[in-house]
């Protein structure tokens, strides 16, 4: 009876923390979501109200209509889009030669490759603005996917390399019997076989590149190549902020990030807890 009331207690313990976990998470989407779809009356109101009441879809039209902001979209998708390709393809290649050829050092070459993602960007982003100048890539997606990669590279390589280093080296000595060769081993056994990891840190490196801001300003400044971060960032004047669609805004560029997160929720699972389960 006592076992049973402890199990239950325990039971109520995890469903409130979850729902405060949830709460505290969903809360600010939710809240800009009722935004987006309340009049600018009602958001400058002296009380303001949870529930649109009339609602509109004003904001939405001025998004996409008046301030184009589908091309945002758009070059938020090739950068972001790019950036993830290359860093699991040049990530899963690092961390398979760390990981299964003999290489001296190996944890510290992995050490400093990890201490690059340490520096503030911040510090970073008057070299780097040089740089691009000098090589006359200011203003183009190319600067942006660049500067992306060399940052994401250190976390995809490092959470590859763990994973990888879960599977036994039987696997290599029998691929080797086979026929297979190193490449062959890394493009038909390996990177199958991390799929959930995969998955894993391209959405982080996806969603790392499509949030980031400050590079994005300091390094375009037109339409063409803009990012979503830097549009909402334009909606605003000296004069006015237009809260309604920054909501409009922040709920379009949201959204698909929740829809990636809850169709692959099963392998990010995976990728975060089955290399510590084999280990």
């Amino acid at each position: 009876m006592i076992g049973r009331r402890r199990t239950a207690s325990r039971q109520a313990l995890i469903f409130a923390g979850a729902t405060a976990i949830l709460v505290w998470s969903a809360a600010p989407f939710i809240w800009q979501l009722s935004t987006s779809f309340q009049d600018d009356k009602a958001l400058t109101a002296a009380t303001p109200s949870f529930w649109p009441s009339p609602g509109t879809l004003d904001h939405y039209y001025n998004v996409f209509a008046a301030k184009h902001f589908q091309l945002y979209v758009l070059n938020s998708i090739i950068v972001a889009g790019l950036t993830t390709l290359f860093c699991l393809a040049i990530g899963a290649m690092a961390a398979f030669s760390l990981s299964r050829l003999r290489i001296k050092q190996r944890f510290g070459i992995l050490i400093t490759i990890l201490s690059v993602s340490m520096f503030p960007q911040i510090a970073l982003v008057g070299p780097l603005y040089l740089i691009a100048a000098n090589l006359g890539l200011l203003d183009t997606f190319t600067s942006l996917v660049i500067t992306y990669v060399a940052l994401g590279l250190p976390l995809v390589t490092w959470v590859l390399f763990g994973y990888f280093e879960t599977f036994p080296r039987e696997l290599d000595e029998a691929a080797r019997m086979d026929g297979i060769g190193t490449i062959g081993l890394l493009v038909r056994i390996i990177v199958p076989l991390s799929a959930p990891a995969l998955v894993t840190v391209g959405l982080l490196a996806f969603i790392a590149a499509w949030n980031e801001f400050m590079f994005a300003l300091a390094f375009t400044s037109n339409i063409e190549h803009q990012t979503i971060p830097v549009g909402i960032a334009n909606f605003t004047n000296l004069y006015y902020v237009p809260w309604g669609d920054i909501a409009a805004a922040s709920v379009v560029v949201t959204l698909p990030l929740i829809l990636l997160v809850l169709f692959f929720q099963r392998h990010i699972i995976e990728g975060l807890t089955q290399g510590a389960v084999k280990g």
